[in-house]
């Protein structure tokens, strides 16, 4: 019986996972980030090979019937130098078979669900909803990036939580959530005018995606009235989104994806707000790998393809 591979490459970390054609897992592998848009493109493809090589341990790689490889920052293989080193590392793991690149939202929707079309909503660092038909992404909303939007994102969470702490050191009304802000900002002591300047200097001072680092403050202390709202906002934003990319009375499923989908409460009261929303089921993405190397799969046997154990 032959084999599948699929993987996960991330900013942080890339994940490699073989399966026999009956979902049975034969091999894994990690490494390192293999973003090419976050990391030189060499080193992005040197990752991919390295986690490859470590689940085909064992294992002829002539035997592997398909592969996909879920990546984010995948549009950066449209210039064909940063391709041929994906393609190189990709035969020089030792595969026969020809490399199929989709985006970390369709791997992850996959490993959601065995739905030929459905939704994917990213809540994580950034944000973003996707519109999956057929095992393929065909139309997003949002994902602007931090500047232009990324509504209920991490980023978006962590710039509320300072914004809210401005206001608060403006009307002398302290809260939880701000004194946590100024703690982590280093910014214990002196009068609320003096905290408010030396916030809003270290915070553009620092590169823009530092304030994500404010988010998990958000959910920490989210009894805060100040967090409420933040959360209530955010939980709202991101149900939006999903709803951007669907028609009236679509009943196909929506799968969530990122940090902040397991981060409470936010993640439950998301869950909830898009259950009173729709009547698709919402489910929980697991292992992009695990969804990658499905869709490997279903090339050779079709959408009967057994899920991974």
């Amino acid at each position: 019986m032959g084999f599948v591979v699929g993987l996960d490459a991330g900013g942080t970390s890339t994940r490699a996972l073989v399966l026999d054609l009956d979902g049975t897992r034969l091999g894994a592998g990690v490494a390192g980030g293999a973003n090419p848009n976050s990391h030189p493109p060499e080193q992005a493809a040197a990752h991919v090979r390295q986690a490859l090589t470590a689940a085909l341990e064992g294992l002829d790689p002539a035997k592997v019937e398909a592969g996909v490889l879920g990546m984010a920052g995948s549009s950066k293989l449209t210039d064909p130098a940063v391709a041929a080193l994906f393609e190189a590392a990709w035969a020089g793991a030792g595969l026969r078979c020809p490399l199929r690149v989709v985006t970390d939202c369709e791997a992850a929707f996959a490993s959601g669900t065995a739905s030929p079309d459905g939704t994917v909503l990213v809540a994580g660092t950034g944000s973003i909803a996707a519109r999956i038909e057929q095992h393929e992404l065909v139309s997003t909303a949002g994902g602007h990036g931090w500047l232009l939007g990324d509504e209920g994102s991490a980023f978006w969470l962590g710039r509320e939580a300072v914004r809210a702490t401005l206001l608060a050191l403006e009307r002398d009304a302290p809260d939880d959530l701000s004194t946590a802000v100024l703690d982590r900002a280093g910014i214990t002591e002196g009068a609320p005018r003096d905290r408010w300047r030396r916030l809003i200097t270290a915070v553009n001072t620092a590169p823009p995606i530092q304030l994500a680092g404010y988010a998990p403050l958000v959910t920490a202390h989210a009894t805060a009235a100040s967090a409420d709202r933040i959360i209530t906002a955010a939980v709202r934003a991101l149900a939006d989104l999903a709803e951007a990319t669907r028609s009236a009375h679509d009943e196909s499923p929506i799968v969530l994806m990122g940090s902040l989908v397991h981060a409470h409460p936010l993640g439950g009261r998301l869950k909830r707000e898009l259950a009173a929303r729709t009547a698709a089921p919402v489910c929980v993405a697991t292992e992009g790998a695990a969804g990658s190397a499905w869709l490997a799969a279903v090339k050779v046997l079709g959408d009967t393809a057994p899920r991974p154990a």
